[in-house]
């Protein structure tokens, strides 16, 4: 909560909109949580009732989830409420970050599995190398490089980068044809 309120505060300061979307993993934690408030430990229909519950969320149906979920606590003992209860104070305080069906029309992820990809493949890769040392200017300067090349844009890069080298060495140090010097 703490982290959504400063991300919210931010946004507000710098008046942009930002999309918050809560990694779909932690929501499907929840939800098996729940499942074995209410199914016996290994039984083969917390399977399903999970599965049949995030296809739910995963189309939108927030509010539809809570109202089944707290149907189905009422039919639980108490002390096996636990799970259920916390999957739907989750999903009830989260419920504006849970619109997993707009995020996926405007190709957002949904989880976090996309970012950690991402960093293992541009970061881990190369500087989790034994005995490997860098600097903070030749890291960044190699992020950046396996960036380009990552995303296809190495060769656009390297074309815009030339000319502005060009431009810089040659272009400024003469004015009407003729070389400045010192």
């Amino acid at each position: 909560r703490h982290q959504l309120d400063l991300i919210i505060a931010e946004a507000a300061r710098r008046r942009i909109r930002v999309h918050i979307v809560i990694d779909f993993v932690h929501v499907l934690e929840k939800l098996w949580a729940a499942a074995w408030s209410l199914h016996p430990p290994a039984a083969p229909a917390a399977e399903d009732w999970v599965a049949g519950h995030a296809l739910a969320l995963l189309a939108g149906h927030t509010g539809q989830v809570i109202s089944t979920l707290t149907a189905q606590a009422a039919t639980a003992g108490a002390q096996h409420r636990d799970g259920i209860d916390a999957c739907i104070r989750y999903l009830s305080n989260n419920a504006e970050h849970l619109r997993y069906d707009q995020a996926l029309e405007a190709g957002w992820p949904i989880a976090t599995g996309v970012v950690e990809g991402a960093c293992r493949h541009l970061i881990a890769d190369r500087f989790d190398l034994a005995g490997a040392r860098w600097g903070l200017a030749g890291a960044e300067a190699v992020l950046k490089l396996r960036a380009l090349v990552a995303n296809g844009h190495l060769e656009e890069y390297w074309t815009f980068h030339l000319a502005r080298q060009h431009e810089r060495v040659h272009q400024t140090g003469y004015q009407d044809g003729y070389a400045l010097t010192a």
